[in-house]
């Protein structure tokens, strides 16, 4: 504020100095724009030369000038500065970034708004085949794979898409997209070519000892049934010994069909039909009951009719380990709903029980394989921990998702997603219009 006083201070007195000669020769007004003149030249001077001072950049010393305009250079020449400081301390952090991401194993790719390519590190280059040049180009028309244009089209990238190295097919990519600042998104490609390689090892591993098993284990239960039928009850201990191998053999046969299962859910390509849900429960719902000393226990409500499109085998074993489960973790008494509905975003089923429920922490690993929740129960609960893995695997192969939600003490509620693109509408069954060819299958 000190220099804005000494301006007006000066302006003052040459007005002062002004009124006086004027009033002593009589020339007030010439003198006064005069004044008035002189100022407006000094002051088109100054702007001129800060005008061309700014022009050129501002990077040499200001010129040397007195009162506000030094003031005004001073202080565009410390905003310059302190830029200059800034950009080189952020042209500092872009090289320690592209430093530590060349240094990456994974493949790394900058993209812009519109999918186009702002920036790759020397991974990306030797594992999607992208060069320098193709900087701007959009990506989608380099790597062509059509399930990574639909999994960025998508905008989902809660999960990566695994996909064949456009240059070597032998390598296996998991590719995963983060989004970041104004459009931004970061493409990240992480070779997962020998944890793919020990997956499949593993499931090939599984496949052949499960059918290897089989044999034996048949052959087991052949003989343990003809054991039971020579036993005369006369030998208690015969008697409790056939009774318990009996009993494991079982055991030993159903881990081997769900290890199975499994692996045509994960390995077998899929063969899809619309399938009847309503009619699927219902059947389901029926067979459980047969089995129950209360069969009023299983509530099927059909809120919906719709047909869904997938795997009658793998609908049917999601459905009926859902619901055993239920059965299983719940009182004898306490009845079991099963519900299958529509929403604007999904077609539902629901498995509601008023068992002891599942802790919060639990939720998360109870569909991983062998896992069971370590509880003290007044009664033993059989199973092997396999089942929640088949209804998460079937799932899997519908693009559907089971969401689970608990309370401890109040039961848990097991419930199936499906998009509303798996709807499907039955074919119609087509009858003949000759009369002959209805009689004839009538008849037949």
């Amino acid at each position: 504020m000190g220099i804005w006083q000494k301006e007006f201070t000066s302006v003052f007195l040459l007005f002062l100095l002004v009124s006086i000669v004027g009033g002593l020769t009589g020339l007030f007004l010439p003198l006064l724009l005069l004044l008035i003149l002189g100022i407006l030249i000094q002051q088109v001077f100054q702007i001129t030369r800060f005008e061309r001072w700014i022009r050129l950049g501002g990077r040499s010393q200001y010129p040397k000038t007195t009162g506000i305009w030094e003031e005004i250079y001073y202080h565009v020449y410390r905003i310059k500065k302190n830029e200059k400081r800034r950009k080189k301390k952020l042209s500092k952090v872009i090289d320690q970034f592209r430093q530590s991401t060349e240094a990456l194993p994974d493949a790394a790719v900058v993209l812009g708004a519109n999918d186009e390519i702002e920036w790759a590190n020397k991974t990306a280059l030797k594992v999607l085949g992208l060069k320098q040049s193709d900087k701007g180009q959009r990506i989608p028309n380099l790597i062509r794979f059509p399930e990574f244009i639909r999994y960025l089209k998508s905008g989902n990238y809660q999960e990566a898409v695994i996909l064949p190295s456009p240059v070597n097919n032998q390598m296996t990519l998991a590719v995963r997209v983060v989004s970041y600042g104004a459009g931004l998104r970061l493409l990240l490609a992480q070779d997962v070519t020998q944890l793919k390689k020990m997956e499949r090892m593993r499931k090939d591993f599984v496949a052949n000892v499960s059918h290897e098993l089989r044999t034996p284990l048949t052959v087991l239960k052949g003989y343990l049934e003809t054991l039971q039928d020579m036993d005369d009850g006369l030998s208690p201990l015969l008697t409790n010994s056939v009774q318990q191998m009996q009993a494991q053999t079982d055991r030993m046969q159903n881990l081997v069909d769900d290890l199975l299962l499994l692996t045509r859910l994960e390995t077998q390509q899929r063969k899809t039909q619309c399938i009847d849900v309503p009619a699927l429960l219902t059947q389901i719902c029926k067979e459980s009951r047969d089995m129950l000393d209360n069969a009023d226990r299983i509530v099927l409500v059909l809120d919906t009719q719709v047909h869904i499109v997938g795997e009658e085998l793998a609908l049917r074993s999601a459905f009926s380990n859902l619901l055993s489960n239920a059965l299983k973790y719940s009182p004898d008494n306490a009845p079991v709903k099963i519900r299958w509905y529509q929403t604007a975003e999904s077609v539902i089923l629901s498995v509601e029980d008023n068992g002891e429920g599942i802790a919060a922490a639990d939720i998360p690993r109870v569909s991983e394989r062998f896992y069971r929740i370590e509880v003290r129960r007044s009664k033993k609960v059989p199973g092997i921990g396999l089942g929640l893995a088949i209804v998460k695997h079937a799932l899997m192969r519908h693009d559907a998702r089971l969401v689970i939600t608990s309370d401890l003490g109040k039961g848990s509620c097991f419930s199936c997603h499906f998009p509303v693109a798996q709807i499907c509408t039955p074919k119609a069954n087509i009858m003949p219009t000759d009369p002959a060819l209805s009689l004839f299958l009538n008849d037949h």
